[in-house]
């Protein structure tokens, strides 16, 4: 009988993580107009950079730069391997910082550091915290974020180990916040984006409801997930999560992510780019089938520095399913035991700043 060896990955489990380990994640990936084309098809995306490299040229950029998500998806999918792939579910980000632009043809590659670890009071899952670097191919530091994700045990019996809840920001400061070195706003077309509110014109406590809604289907959400090279079994494997407490594949909270800020064009047109993810949870898991609609609430303005054509927003974007909460003027959040809890129908709270330009003089 011919012995088997296992050359196959089965990912990590919870025992695996060290504090202050460092993954180097493969594989890296070069990524072109094609994705970028992809990605717009998958979300609906109609943010005007990723667009037009005409637009991109006037604003001093080299050309039209990849979607800040999409950027963000593919660094994120470069680690799923190592750091998720026996998730129960991602459960939310801090400290994200969009640090320069990346344009088709750049190479992205990801390493994380592992930030934190606690097992759950059941045994039998633990949460893992790491933060994540994205870099291009000069070795330069595109994106930055912290998230946490709940990862299965190997064995519940095994102890819980070393144990740190890490400190994270609530927010990036206004002062950290910069644009790309060379844009230039003074010749904004502002016709390019349609938008009618620029920068002056929103006051905090604004609540913008985002009014249209979007169906995921299964077959967009597999797709999307193949384009980051994210191969989390929740998304995929529809034997295995039949065992789960769902008994179907959950949409990847990623995918939910890019529809929501999608969405989020109409009525913030000028919201040119991100600059940070402040903070974020996905609240509920989504299928296949679920519609999305979306809802912004001004949080605070901030001028960046050295600017006084441009200003970021902090918005508190939310995703929720099958309710339009500009129809039904619904409480995304209630209280329950004296505590604030989601509504039924919230997918998605993020925190996020974005830059737009400020009404020309």
């Amino acid at each position: 009988m011919t012995s088997k060896t296992s050359k196959t990955k089965r990912g990590n489990f919870f025992e695996d993580f060290e504090l202050g380990a460092e993954i180097v994640h493969p594989i890296p990936r070069t990524v072109g107009e094609g994705d970028q084309a992809l990605y717009i098809a998958l979300t609906g995306d109609r943010s005007a950079l990723p667009c037009s490299v005409e637009l991109a040229r006037t604003l001093g950029y080299r050309r039209e730069p990849l979607n800040d998500l999409l950027v963000f998806h593919v660094v994120f999918g470069k680690t799923v391997g190592d750091v998720s792939l026996n998730a129960v579910a991602n459960l939310g980000y801090a400290d994200g910082r969009f640090l320069r632009p990346v344009y088709p043809g750049d190479t992205l590659r990801s390493t994380s550091t592992v930030i934190g670890k606690k097992q759950n009071r059941n045994g039998k899952t633990g949460v893992v915290w790491v933060r994540t670097r994205g870099e291009n191919q000069r070795g330069e530091s595109v994106l930055e974020y912290a998230r946490w994700v709940m990862v299965h045990k190997r064995d519940p019996e095994s102890p819980e180990g070393e144990r740190l809840v890490p400190e994270l920001p609530t927010r990036v400061p206004p002062e950290e916040l910069s644009l790309p070195e060379g844009v230039k706003l003074a010749d904004f077309p502002a016709w390019t984006t349609g938008g009618r509110a620029f920068f002056d014109d929103y006051e905090v406590g604004e609540i913008i409801d985002h009014v249209d809604g979007m169906t995921i289907e299964e077959s967009e959400h597999a797709l999307a997930t193949r384009l980051y090279q994210n191969t989390a079994k929740v998304h995929f494997d529809a034997v295995k999560t039949r065992s789960t407490r769902f008994g179907r594949r959950l949409m990847y909270g990623g995918h939910v992510i890019s529809v929501a800020r999608a969405l989020s064009f109409n009525g913030l047109e000028n919201a040119l780019g991100l600059l940070a993810i402040n903070g974020g949870t996905h609240a509920a898991p989504c299928f296949a089938g679920d519609t999305v609609y979306a809802r912004s609430e001004l949080l605070e303005k901030a001028d960046l520095p050295g600017r006084d054509d441009a200003g970021a927003l902090r918005l508190r974007l939310w995703a929720v399913k099958d309710v339009d909460p500009a129809s039904d003027d619904m409480a995304l959040q209630e209280e329950v035991g004296g505590k604030l809890r989601y509504a039924p129908s919230v997918l998605l709270d993020m925190d996020l700043w974005v830059w737009m330009p400020k009404r020309p003089r």
